[in-house]
């Protein structure tokens, strides 16, 4: 049983002065799902989640949280924040356009990554808190954690981005693919559908599973095996492999969870993400940073490859960021920070407490007083888990595959 919220709720703005986005369009009012873990204070840690996340972080991401771990509520205040353009409590496309009476649904306007770190800051502000000691997230979750660290430098102590970079080409092949399957079911009727486009939603998912995850874990987990159901494959042309099986389970489960217009909000503002929009260049984007900066790449990401990861830990330390790089080794792909958080969770505690390869905690903004240290590129660190005493970050690791993931 996961651990329950001290306290949650919504918080509606913008009721008076509509909210501009990025593209230019508005919302008005705005509404976001919080969910606070721990005594509410003046500074907090905001967890961000992913595309299909909610603002309940123990409900995902429950291996980080305890004594020891990354989230240790007798200590720190967390925060969770259902990101603008979700249906989990926040304003999206499902929510009630007071204008017409009736759901947004694909009237609802192109949002950004920024446009959601933004609507976060109003809910921070009503909260109380003035200071995040840290930001963190995972895919679309670490874009924000970045983002709040560009946006609002004089806020956040530490962001900590895992499996985040702006999309490749080829992550932008995917989410345009995903996407069409869904607009593609006629059950989806241009968005103004009454009961979700079931068979759109759910190979949609089914081709993000494939990018999620490895081909080295499919095959370990699923080779070419029948369903688990008991078809045969060579007796009918819709008898399944275990891998079909697989994936059409994960479909099915989005579905009853999760809205076909929030996924195509969502995954298109995952395809905008820039930390250069809304200034001249990246790198002046970058130098803004005020944060420590730690990013964590994947080996078997492809869709945030590692190496764009540390390419983008070397913008950082170029721009006069403390920006450190490590490489988390798993066959579960990009989902690894939510499938091997057991391992993540203790390496994450050391990082943040500063143990950088023994290294002592240091105050300083390198922006302020650039440390001669921050000159070459971006290195993989290797951390040693301080409860067992062995090296735990490079060793791959290969946790049974959730049905449920």
């Amino acid at each position: 049983m996961s651990l329950e919220p001290t306290l949650q709720g919504g918080f509606t703005f913008a009721a008076d002065t509509p909210f501009s986005l990025d593209s230019g369009a508005t919302l008005q009012p705005v509404t976001l799902h919080y969910a606070v873990y721990g005594k509410l204070r003046g500074e907090a840690t905001l967890v961000c989640h992913a595309l299909s996340g909610s603002a309940r972080v123990a409900d995902w991401w429950e291996g980080m949280f305890g004594p020891g771990r990354p989230f240790d509520t007798e200590r720190e205040c967390v925060i969770g924040i259902n990101i603008l353009g979700s249906c989990y409590g926040s304003t999206g496309p499902s929510s009630i356009d007071p204008r017409t009476g009736k759901p947004y649904g694909p009237d609802f306007p192109l949002i950004s990554i920024r446009d959601m770190v933004r609507a976060q800051a109003q809910v921070l502000r009503h909260l109380g808190v003035e200071r995040l000691n840290v930001v963190i997230g995972g895919s679309i979750g670490g874009m924000q954690a970045l983002q709040w660290a560009v946006d609002f430098p004089e806020l956040v102590g530490t962001a900590v981005a895992i499996g985040a970079t702006p999309l490749s080409a080829m992550g932008l092949a995917l989410n345009h693919l995903q996407r069409q399957v869904i607009r593609l079911d006629p059950d989806f009727r241009g968005g103004r559908y009454e009961q979700q486009p079931a068979r759109g939603l759910g190979i949609a998912r089914s081709i993000a599973m494939c990018t999620y995850k490895s081909a080295t874990l499919f095959h370990k987990r699923f080779a070419r095996k029948p369903n688990r159901s008991g078809e045969d494959p060579l007796a009918a042309l819709d008898n399944r492999y275990d891998i079909a099986g697989y994936l059409d389970y994960q479909g099915g489960k989005l579905v009853e969870r999760f809205d076909a217009n929030a996924y195509v909000v969502i995954s298109k503002a995952m395809d905008t993400f820039e930390l250069g929009h809304g200034y001249a260049s990246e790198a002046e984007a970058l130098q803004r940073i005020r944060a420590k900066v730690l990013l964590v790449g994947i080996s078997s990401d492809w869709l945030f490859p590692a190496a764009d990861v540390k390419a983008l830990a070397d913008r950082l330390r170029a721009a006069g960021v403390d920006s450190r790089y490590l490489e988390l080794v798993s066959d579960h792909g990009h989902d690894a920070f939510l499938a091997d958080a057991q391992v993540l969770a203790p390496l994450l505690s050391a990082a943040l407490a500063g143990h950088y390869s023994g290294e002592p905690k240091s105050d300083s903004h390198p922006n302020e007083a650039k440390p001669a240290s921050l000159g070459g590129p971006a290195s993989v660190t290797t951390l040693e888990n301080p409860t067992p005493r062995r090296q735990v970050w490079r060793a791959a690791v290969n946790y049974p595959i959730a049905r449920d993931g």
